[in-house]
């Protein structure tokens, strides 16, 4: 089942990095849109929480951790896509899965066996094969320790979704907290960026962006609501590599809406991370 979740997970996830494409391109002011973002997904698993009538219990304070980890992660990946190479940065965000399958080891001692590590390998084989680009080069590693901070702290927002989930948290009032979190720190980026002159006018109004927040948030909060899911049943490493398939959904995207055919090297890594996929499904 937690297969099940953690692949639709991907989707959702994959749903919104396709948003947050296709939002890149209106001109909107970064730090106002995300905080829509959260805010959706405040509203969300608030009402989810008050309708169910969910405890909020002490464990539930588990999700500030998720929420500051959520925005340190978008924060440090938005500035490394400014300032590094693009290939590089995409690499590097596709490893916390590595990450987290050896902290969840050393932590509580989850071990996979060799055929689980033989899947797991060619799944995060085939992310990486889709991630990669010609222009990556060793001779110009600009913006690295930017990429190494998303990988960690992407990491370090699944290891906390996990330990919520071991700690007995309720997930709504938890993805509350973590949402709440994550607005706020996104509003006070706002409000203090907006102190400063702006190098160009904005295109839209405060209340048109953060209302388009609002509408990309409701994938992101389903696809954590589904992850928490996932977490809660299934192993920290496979659930974390499964959920990173999320780019296969952000390459249908490019390829069926903006028209970007693919090239063989994301043909080829789709085919591992099915593989990949399927290997785990078998010995799970």
């Amino acid at each position: 089942m937690w297969l099940l979740f953690a692949l639709f997970s991907a989707i959702a996830f994959g749903v919104r990095g396709s948003l947050y494409h296709w939002t890149s391109n209106l001109g909107l002011n970064r730090n106002l849109m995300l905080c829509g973002v959260f805010a959706s997904g405040a509203i969300i698993n608030g009402v989810a929480a008050a309708v169910t009538g969910a405890e909020w219990n002490a464990a539930t304070w588990i999700g500030l951790q998720m929420g500051l980890f959520s925005f340190l992660a978008s924060t440090c990946m938005y500035q490394g896509f400014v300032v590094g190479k693009a290939s590089l940065i995409a690499i590097l965000t596709a490893l916390p899965p590595v990450v987290v399958v050896l902290v969840a080891y050393l932590l509580w001692g989850e071990k996979l066996h060799a055929m689980q590590w033989v899947a797991f390998a060619i799944l995060v084989g085939g992310i990486l094969v889709i991630r990669y680009s010609n222009d990556l080069s060793l001779r110009n590693l600009q913006g690295a320790h930017w990429g190494i901070l998303t990988m960690l702290f992407f990491a370090g927002n699944d290891l906390t979704t996990k330990w919520a989930t071991m700690e007995g948290a309720s997930m709504f009032p938890t993805l509350t907290t973590m949402f709440v979190t994550g607005a706020s720190c996104f509003a006070l980026m706002f409000l203090l960026n907006a102190r400063k002159p702006a190098a160009k006018p904005a295109k839209h109004s405060n209340k048109r962006t953060f209302s388009i927040g609002l509408a990309v948030g409701i994938s992101n909060s389903v696809g954590m609501i589904l992850s928490m899911q996932a977490f809660g049943i299934g192993m920290t490493g496979l659930v974390s590599a499964i959920i990173a398939m999320n780019v296969v959904v952000i390459l249908l995207y490019s390829r069926f809406i903006v028209k970007v055919p693919f090239t063989k090297l994301e043909l080829g890594g789709m085919c591992l991370a099915f593989i990949g996929v399927l290997l785990i499904h078998l010995f799970k």
